[in-house]
């Protein structure tokens, strides 16, 4: 079988994996000939979700390339933001001029790592709630325009095209603006149903590092 395993971080990328980006993928032609499997990394004893050390995702990746399939494809979803030390990472990393190039390099260095052609390695810039600021239409579903608070939302929304770029301090990351905002916010729950109302277009429109990642996806599956 040929498949498409996505190394996440928890059950939110998990969800996100499977009702939006699967089924974009469907609508490409992909899953046709590719099973989609998005696979939460594992790194405590009770079966939680999270990543405190690149060990955890290396397992991950490792588990998966095991297999001998040569129509496999193996990929990442994890957050730049508190990436753990320990990446793999060019020496000269604190040097360079953007967390993008950063992210990049290091991905690099992911890939050298594992050696395996059937690999690539994703980092988003700079947490997955960076989808979240694509639109204001998910928050406006969940919230609604008569809640207060909302209009702080759409505020930041307003502030950058590109909402891969919100993250001016670790008060700043997507994450915590949220939560500084709409203390009830829950991750998983109201997480997805705020990128279902964005929808899939919209997300790939404005947040080009991603939309890059998931061109790169179909280009390989393609082949």
């Amino acid at each position: 079988m040929k498949r498409l395993d996505i190394i996440v971080e928890g059950q939110s990328e998990r969800e996100f994996i499977s009702q939006l980006v699967a089924p974009y993928l469907e609508e490409c032609g992909v899953i046709e000939s590719y099973y989609v499997s998005p696979i939460v990394i594992r790194s405590n004893p009770n079966n939680r979700g999270g990543m405190t050390k690149y060990s955890h995702l290396k397992d991950e990746i490792l588990k998966s390339l095991s297999s001998s399939n040569p129509d496999l494809v193996v990929s990442t979803l994890i957050d730049f933001f508190r990436l753990p030390s320990h990446f793999p990472h060019p020496e000269n990393l604190q040097s360079l001029s953007s967390d993008e190039i950063k992210a990049q390099e290091i991905q690099k260095c992911m890939s050298a790592d594992i050696n395996d052609s059937r690999f690539i390695p994703y980092i988003q810039l700079h947490e997955f709630e960076a989808f979240m600021f694509a639109s204001c239409d998910g928050f406006r579903y969940c919230y609604g325009d008569s809640d207060k608070r909302t209009s702080s939302l759409y505020r930041i929304i307003s502030e950058f095209d590109n909402p891969e770029k919100i993250n001016s301090s670790p008060e700043g990351a997507p994450s915590k603006r949220i939560l500084s905002i709409i203390q009830e916010y829950d991750k998983v729950g109201d997480g997805n149903i705020i990128l279902l109302q964005n929808g899939m277009e919209v997300i790939l429109e404005k947040c080009p590092r991603f939309r890059d990642w998931i061109e790169q996806l179909i280009q390989r599956c393609r082949e």
